[in-house]
Formats: C-alpha cells, sequence, structure tokens
C-alpha cells in the first residue's frame, strides 16, 4: 500500500520515487530475511513434508516478487509523469497558441484598419456577415481632392540619371508621410486618404459616419480645403530642408460618390463617379503652387471664410461646356499653418532629420578642432546672426551651415 501511494499519488521526480520504492523494497526484503527468517524457514520445512522439495525457497521467491513490483511500479509511476508532463506541455502550447492567435488577430485588425478606413474596417470584422458581401456605398454630399507634385518627375529624372534613385523615392516617402502625419490631427478627422499614384495624393472628405453630426453639411468640405491649405505649408517646411522647390498642384469638386472596396487577396478601398473625374480634371488643368476649383465648389466655400478669384473658363473632359473656375486666394480666419508648425518639431519629420545632422557634424567638428575652434565658430555665428537677423528654428540650421 505504501509502494502505491508513492507511485500513484505523491507528485516527485521519477528518480526520487525509485529510491523511495527501492528503500521500502529492501526494508521488506530485509524483514523477510532476517526479522521473519525462522517462520518462512517452517513454511518450507511444512511446504516440503507435504508437497515435495522446492527448487526456490519462500524467502527468496518473496523478494523476487517485491523486486518485480518495484520495477512495475516504477514503469507505471514514469508513465504517470511523462504523461502529466505532455499535459502540462500541451497545455502550455495551447495557451500560448491562443495567445498567439489573440496577437495575430489584433496585428490583422490593426492592419485592415490602415488599408481601410475604420468604418469600412468593422465591417468587414463582423462576425455575421456574409463572406460573399461586399462592401459598397453611395454618398451625396462628398469633398474629392486631388494633389499632386507636377515638378517631382523631372526631380526623378535627374536622381535616377545620377544612381540615386532611393533616395528620391525615400524623399517621396517622407513627404506623402508628413502628409499622412496631418490626418491624426482632430480637425481632419473626417478625411480619408483613399490612395497615392506616384506622387499624386488623393483624399476625400464626407465619408465617415461623422459627418452627420455636424450642422453644416459641407463642414467636411471646409476641412478639406484647410487640410489642402496645410499639405502646402507641410510641402514648402519639406523644401526648406531638402533644398528644393517642389510645388502642389491641387483640385478639389464636389458632389455624389459611390464608394466600396474591390479586390480579394489585396482588398482596395475607392471611390468612383463624375464627381471624382472634375477633381481629377480640376488638379490636371491646374497651375502649380495653385488649389483650383469650380463654380459649384465657390459658391460653398467663399461663404465659409475662403476668398477667391476668378481665373476664366477651361474646358475640361467628359463634360460638354466649358467650366468657370477659381483659384484660392487664402483663408480669411487665421488658423493656417498651426498644425504644421508643431507638427514639424516631431521626431520623424525630414525637417528634424536634417535639424539632426547638423547638430551631429556640429558635436563631430568640436571633437575634431577642439573646444577653442567652436568659440571661434559660435562668435562668427553670433555676428552673423545680428546682421541677418534670422527668426525661427530654421534660420538657425541656414547659420550653422554658413558658419561651418
Amino acid at each position: 500500500m505504501a509502494m502505491l501511494t508513492c507511485t500513484m499519488f505523491i507528485r516527485l521526480h521519477h528518480l526520487i520515487k525509485l529510491l523511495m520504492l527501492v528503500a521500502m523494497g529492501t526494508a521488506y526484503s530485509i524483514l523477510i530475511q532476517l526479522v521473519f527468517k525462522t517462520l518462512f524457514e517452517k513454511y518450507d520445512e511444512y511446504y516440503q513434508n507435504n508437497e515435495g522439495e522446492r527448487t526456490v525457497g519462500i524467502k527468496e521467491t518473496c523478494v523476487l516478487l517485491i523486486a518485480i513490483f518495484v520495477l512495475a511500479l516504477y514503469y507505471h509511476g514514469r508513465t504517470l509523469d511523462s504523461t502529466a508532463r505532455l499535459d502540462f506541455l500541451w497545455k502550455l502550447q495551447a495557451k500560448q497558441e491562443l495567445d498567439d492567435m489573440g496577437d495575430l488577430r489584433e496585428h490583422n485588425k490593426h492592419l485592415l484598419r490602415n488599408i481601410l478606413p475604420k468604418h469600412v474596417a468593422e465591417h468587414f470584422l463582423e462576425k455575421d456577415r456574409q463572406n460573399e458581401e461586399l462592401y459598397s456605398e453611395s454618398h451625396e454630399r462628398v469633398g474629392v481632392m486631388f494633389a499632386s507634385i507636377p515638378n517631382f518627375s523631372e526631380f526623378y529624372s535627374q536622381s535616377d540619371f545620377e544612381n540615386q534613385g532611393v533616395e528620391c523615392l525615400r524623399l517621396l516617402n517622407e513627404i506623402i508621410a508628413d502628409f499622412d502625419e496631418l490626418l491624426s490631427e482632430e480637425r481632419f478627422r473626417g478625411i480619408e486618404k483613399v490612395k497615392t499614384i506616384g506622387s499624386t495624393y488623393m483624399a476625400s472628405s464626407g465619408l465617415t459616419p461623422e459627418k452627420s453630426q455636424s450642422n453644416d453639411e459641407w463642414d467636411h468640405l471646409v476641412a478639406l480645403m484647410d487640410f489642402a491649405l496645410a499639405m502646402t505649408d507641410t510641402l514648402e517646411e519639406c523644401n526648406k530642408h531638402s533644398f528644393n522647390h517642389f510645388k502642389l498642384r491641387i483640385g478639389i469638386y464636389q458632389g455624389p460618390v459611390i464608394a466600396g472596396v474591390i479586390g480579394a487577396k489585396k482588398p482596395q478601398y475607392d471611390i468612383w463617379g463624375n464627381t471624382v473625374n472634375v477633381a481629377s480634371r480640376m488638379d490636371s488643368t491646374g497651375e502649380m503652387g495653385r488649389i483650383q476649383v469650380t463654380e459649384d465648389s465657390y459658391q460653398i466655400l467663399s461663404r465659409r471664410g475662403f476668398t477667391f478669384e476668378f481665373r476664366g473658363l477651361i474646358y475640361v473632359k467628359g463634360l460638354k461646356n466649358k467650366v468657370k473656375t477659381y483659384f484660392l486666394k487664402g483663408r480669411s480666419r487665421a488658423i493656417r499653418s498651426q498644425s504644421t508648425i508643431r507638427r514639424m518639431s516631431g521626431q520623424h519629420t525630414l525637417a528634424a532629420i536634417v535639424y539632426g545632422l547638423v547638430k551631429n557634424k556640429q558635436v563631430q567638428r568640436y571633437k575634431e578642432n577642439g573646444a577653442k575652434e567652436i568659440d571661434e565658430d559660435s562668435n562668427m555665428r553670433k555676428s552673423a546672426y545680428s546682421v541677418r537677423k534670422p527668426s525661427g528654428e530654421h534660420s538657425s540650421i541656414r547659420e550653422v551651415d554658413h558658419a561651418q
């Protein structure tokens, strides 16, 4: 009974159980061979007198049976330990796999929300959705914007000729990333980036369910125009620190569209309709550094704080008659550039990277030439500052370059 208890119910290492079983088997064997020796000898004499002579005595038989029992119990206990260990490992693996599945599910949700607008991603994440069900929705009042950089192709051709194509794409990525960062601001929450085609940035407003919470039905179009102005300021900041002269050419139009998701393996959210075509023509027929709108957009935005100048009648492909167009002159309320100034102080913008390079260059020069030369350079910068009177962080960067 003690051996069975040791094997079945006590959770110990199998070697410790083996030692306990051997100790108990040895104790029983000592009791048989020494303490109860007389009893077993008398039983052997009785058996020999009545049944005949035995090959192996009862003492030896009992000791052999105890040894076999010990080995059987050890094997059984070893099997139980292995099974319990496997069960524990399987449970641990199952828990780890469940955690990994949960992490992967959250990662997929985050990835889907980055690919698709939030309300569209929630539609595809619904559990009771049919697999064959397609997402499509009609919107009556949507603003569409196309913003392109026409002279970027010339910069790319020159960079490709000088074997700097990767640097060119890196610069374009920085510009697009700065545009995307603007969308994280609260006042641009109703604007959705649709896609980028080369150096053309396409965005729309009025597609999110939050638009119904505003009293002004064209409030999202005002936010889209502010977004276009913020993009212009952002590109100007990038030009200052990359020593380029890129200009945005922007076209904006509003009207009904159809939004939907197409594609199985690589789903893409897109919008269709004549509104998209007219907005694209406003971009392609515009001028660099200007924002062009139609008369309908002019009537809406001019009553909401924007000033325009009449351009004239232009031919728009797809329309029978020429269209009156206007160029944006400015915003009557001084809210422009607030987000740009705040955002450009971040750590991941192109301006911050260039400024960091200048700072690193200062430190390196200090190590090479010593503190004395740095003091002389500081005096030169002070004199340059008193003559040029620069303002802001970017002017100080130009002073450092001049002094070096």
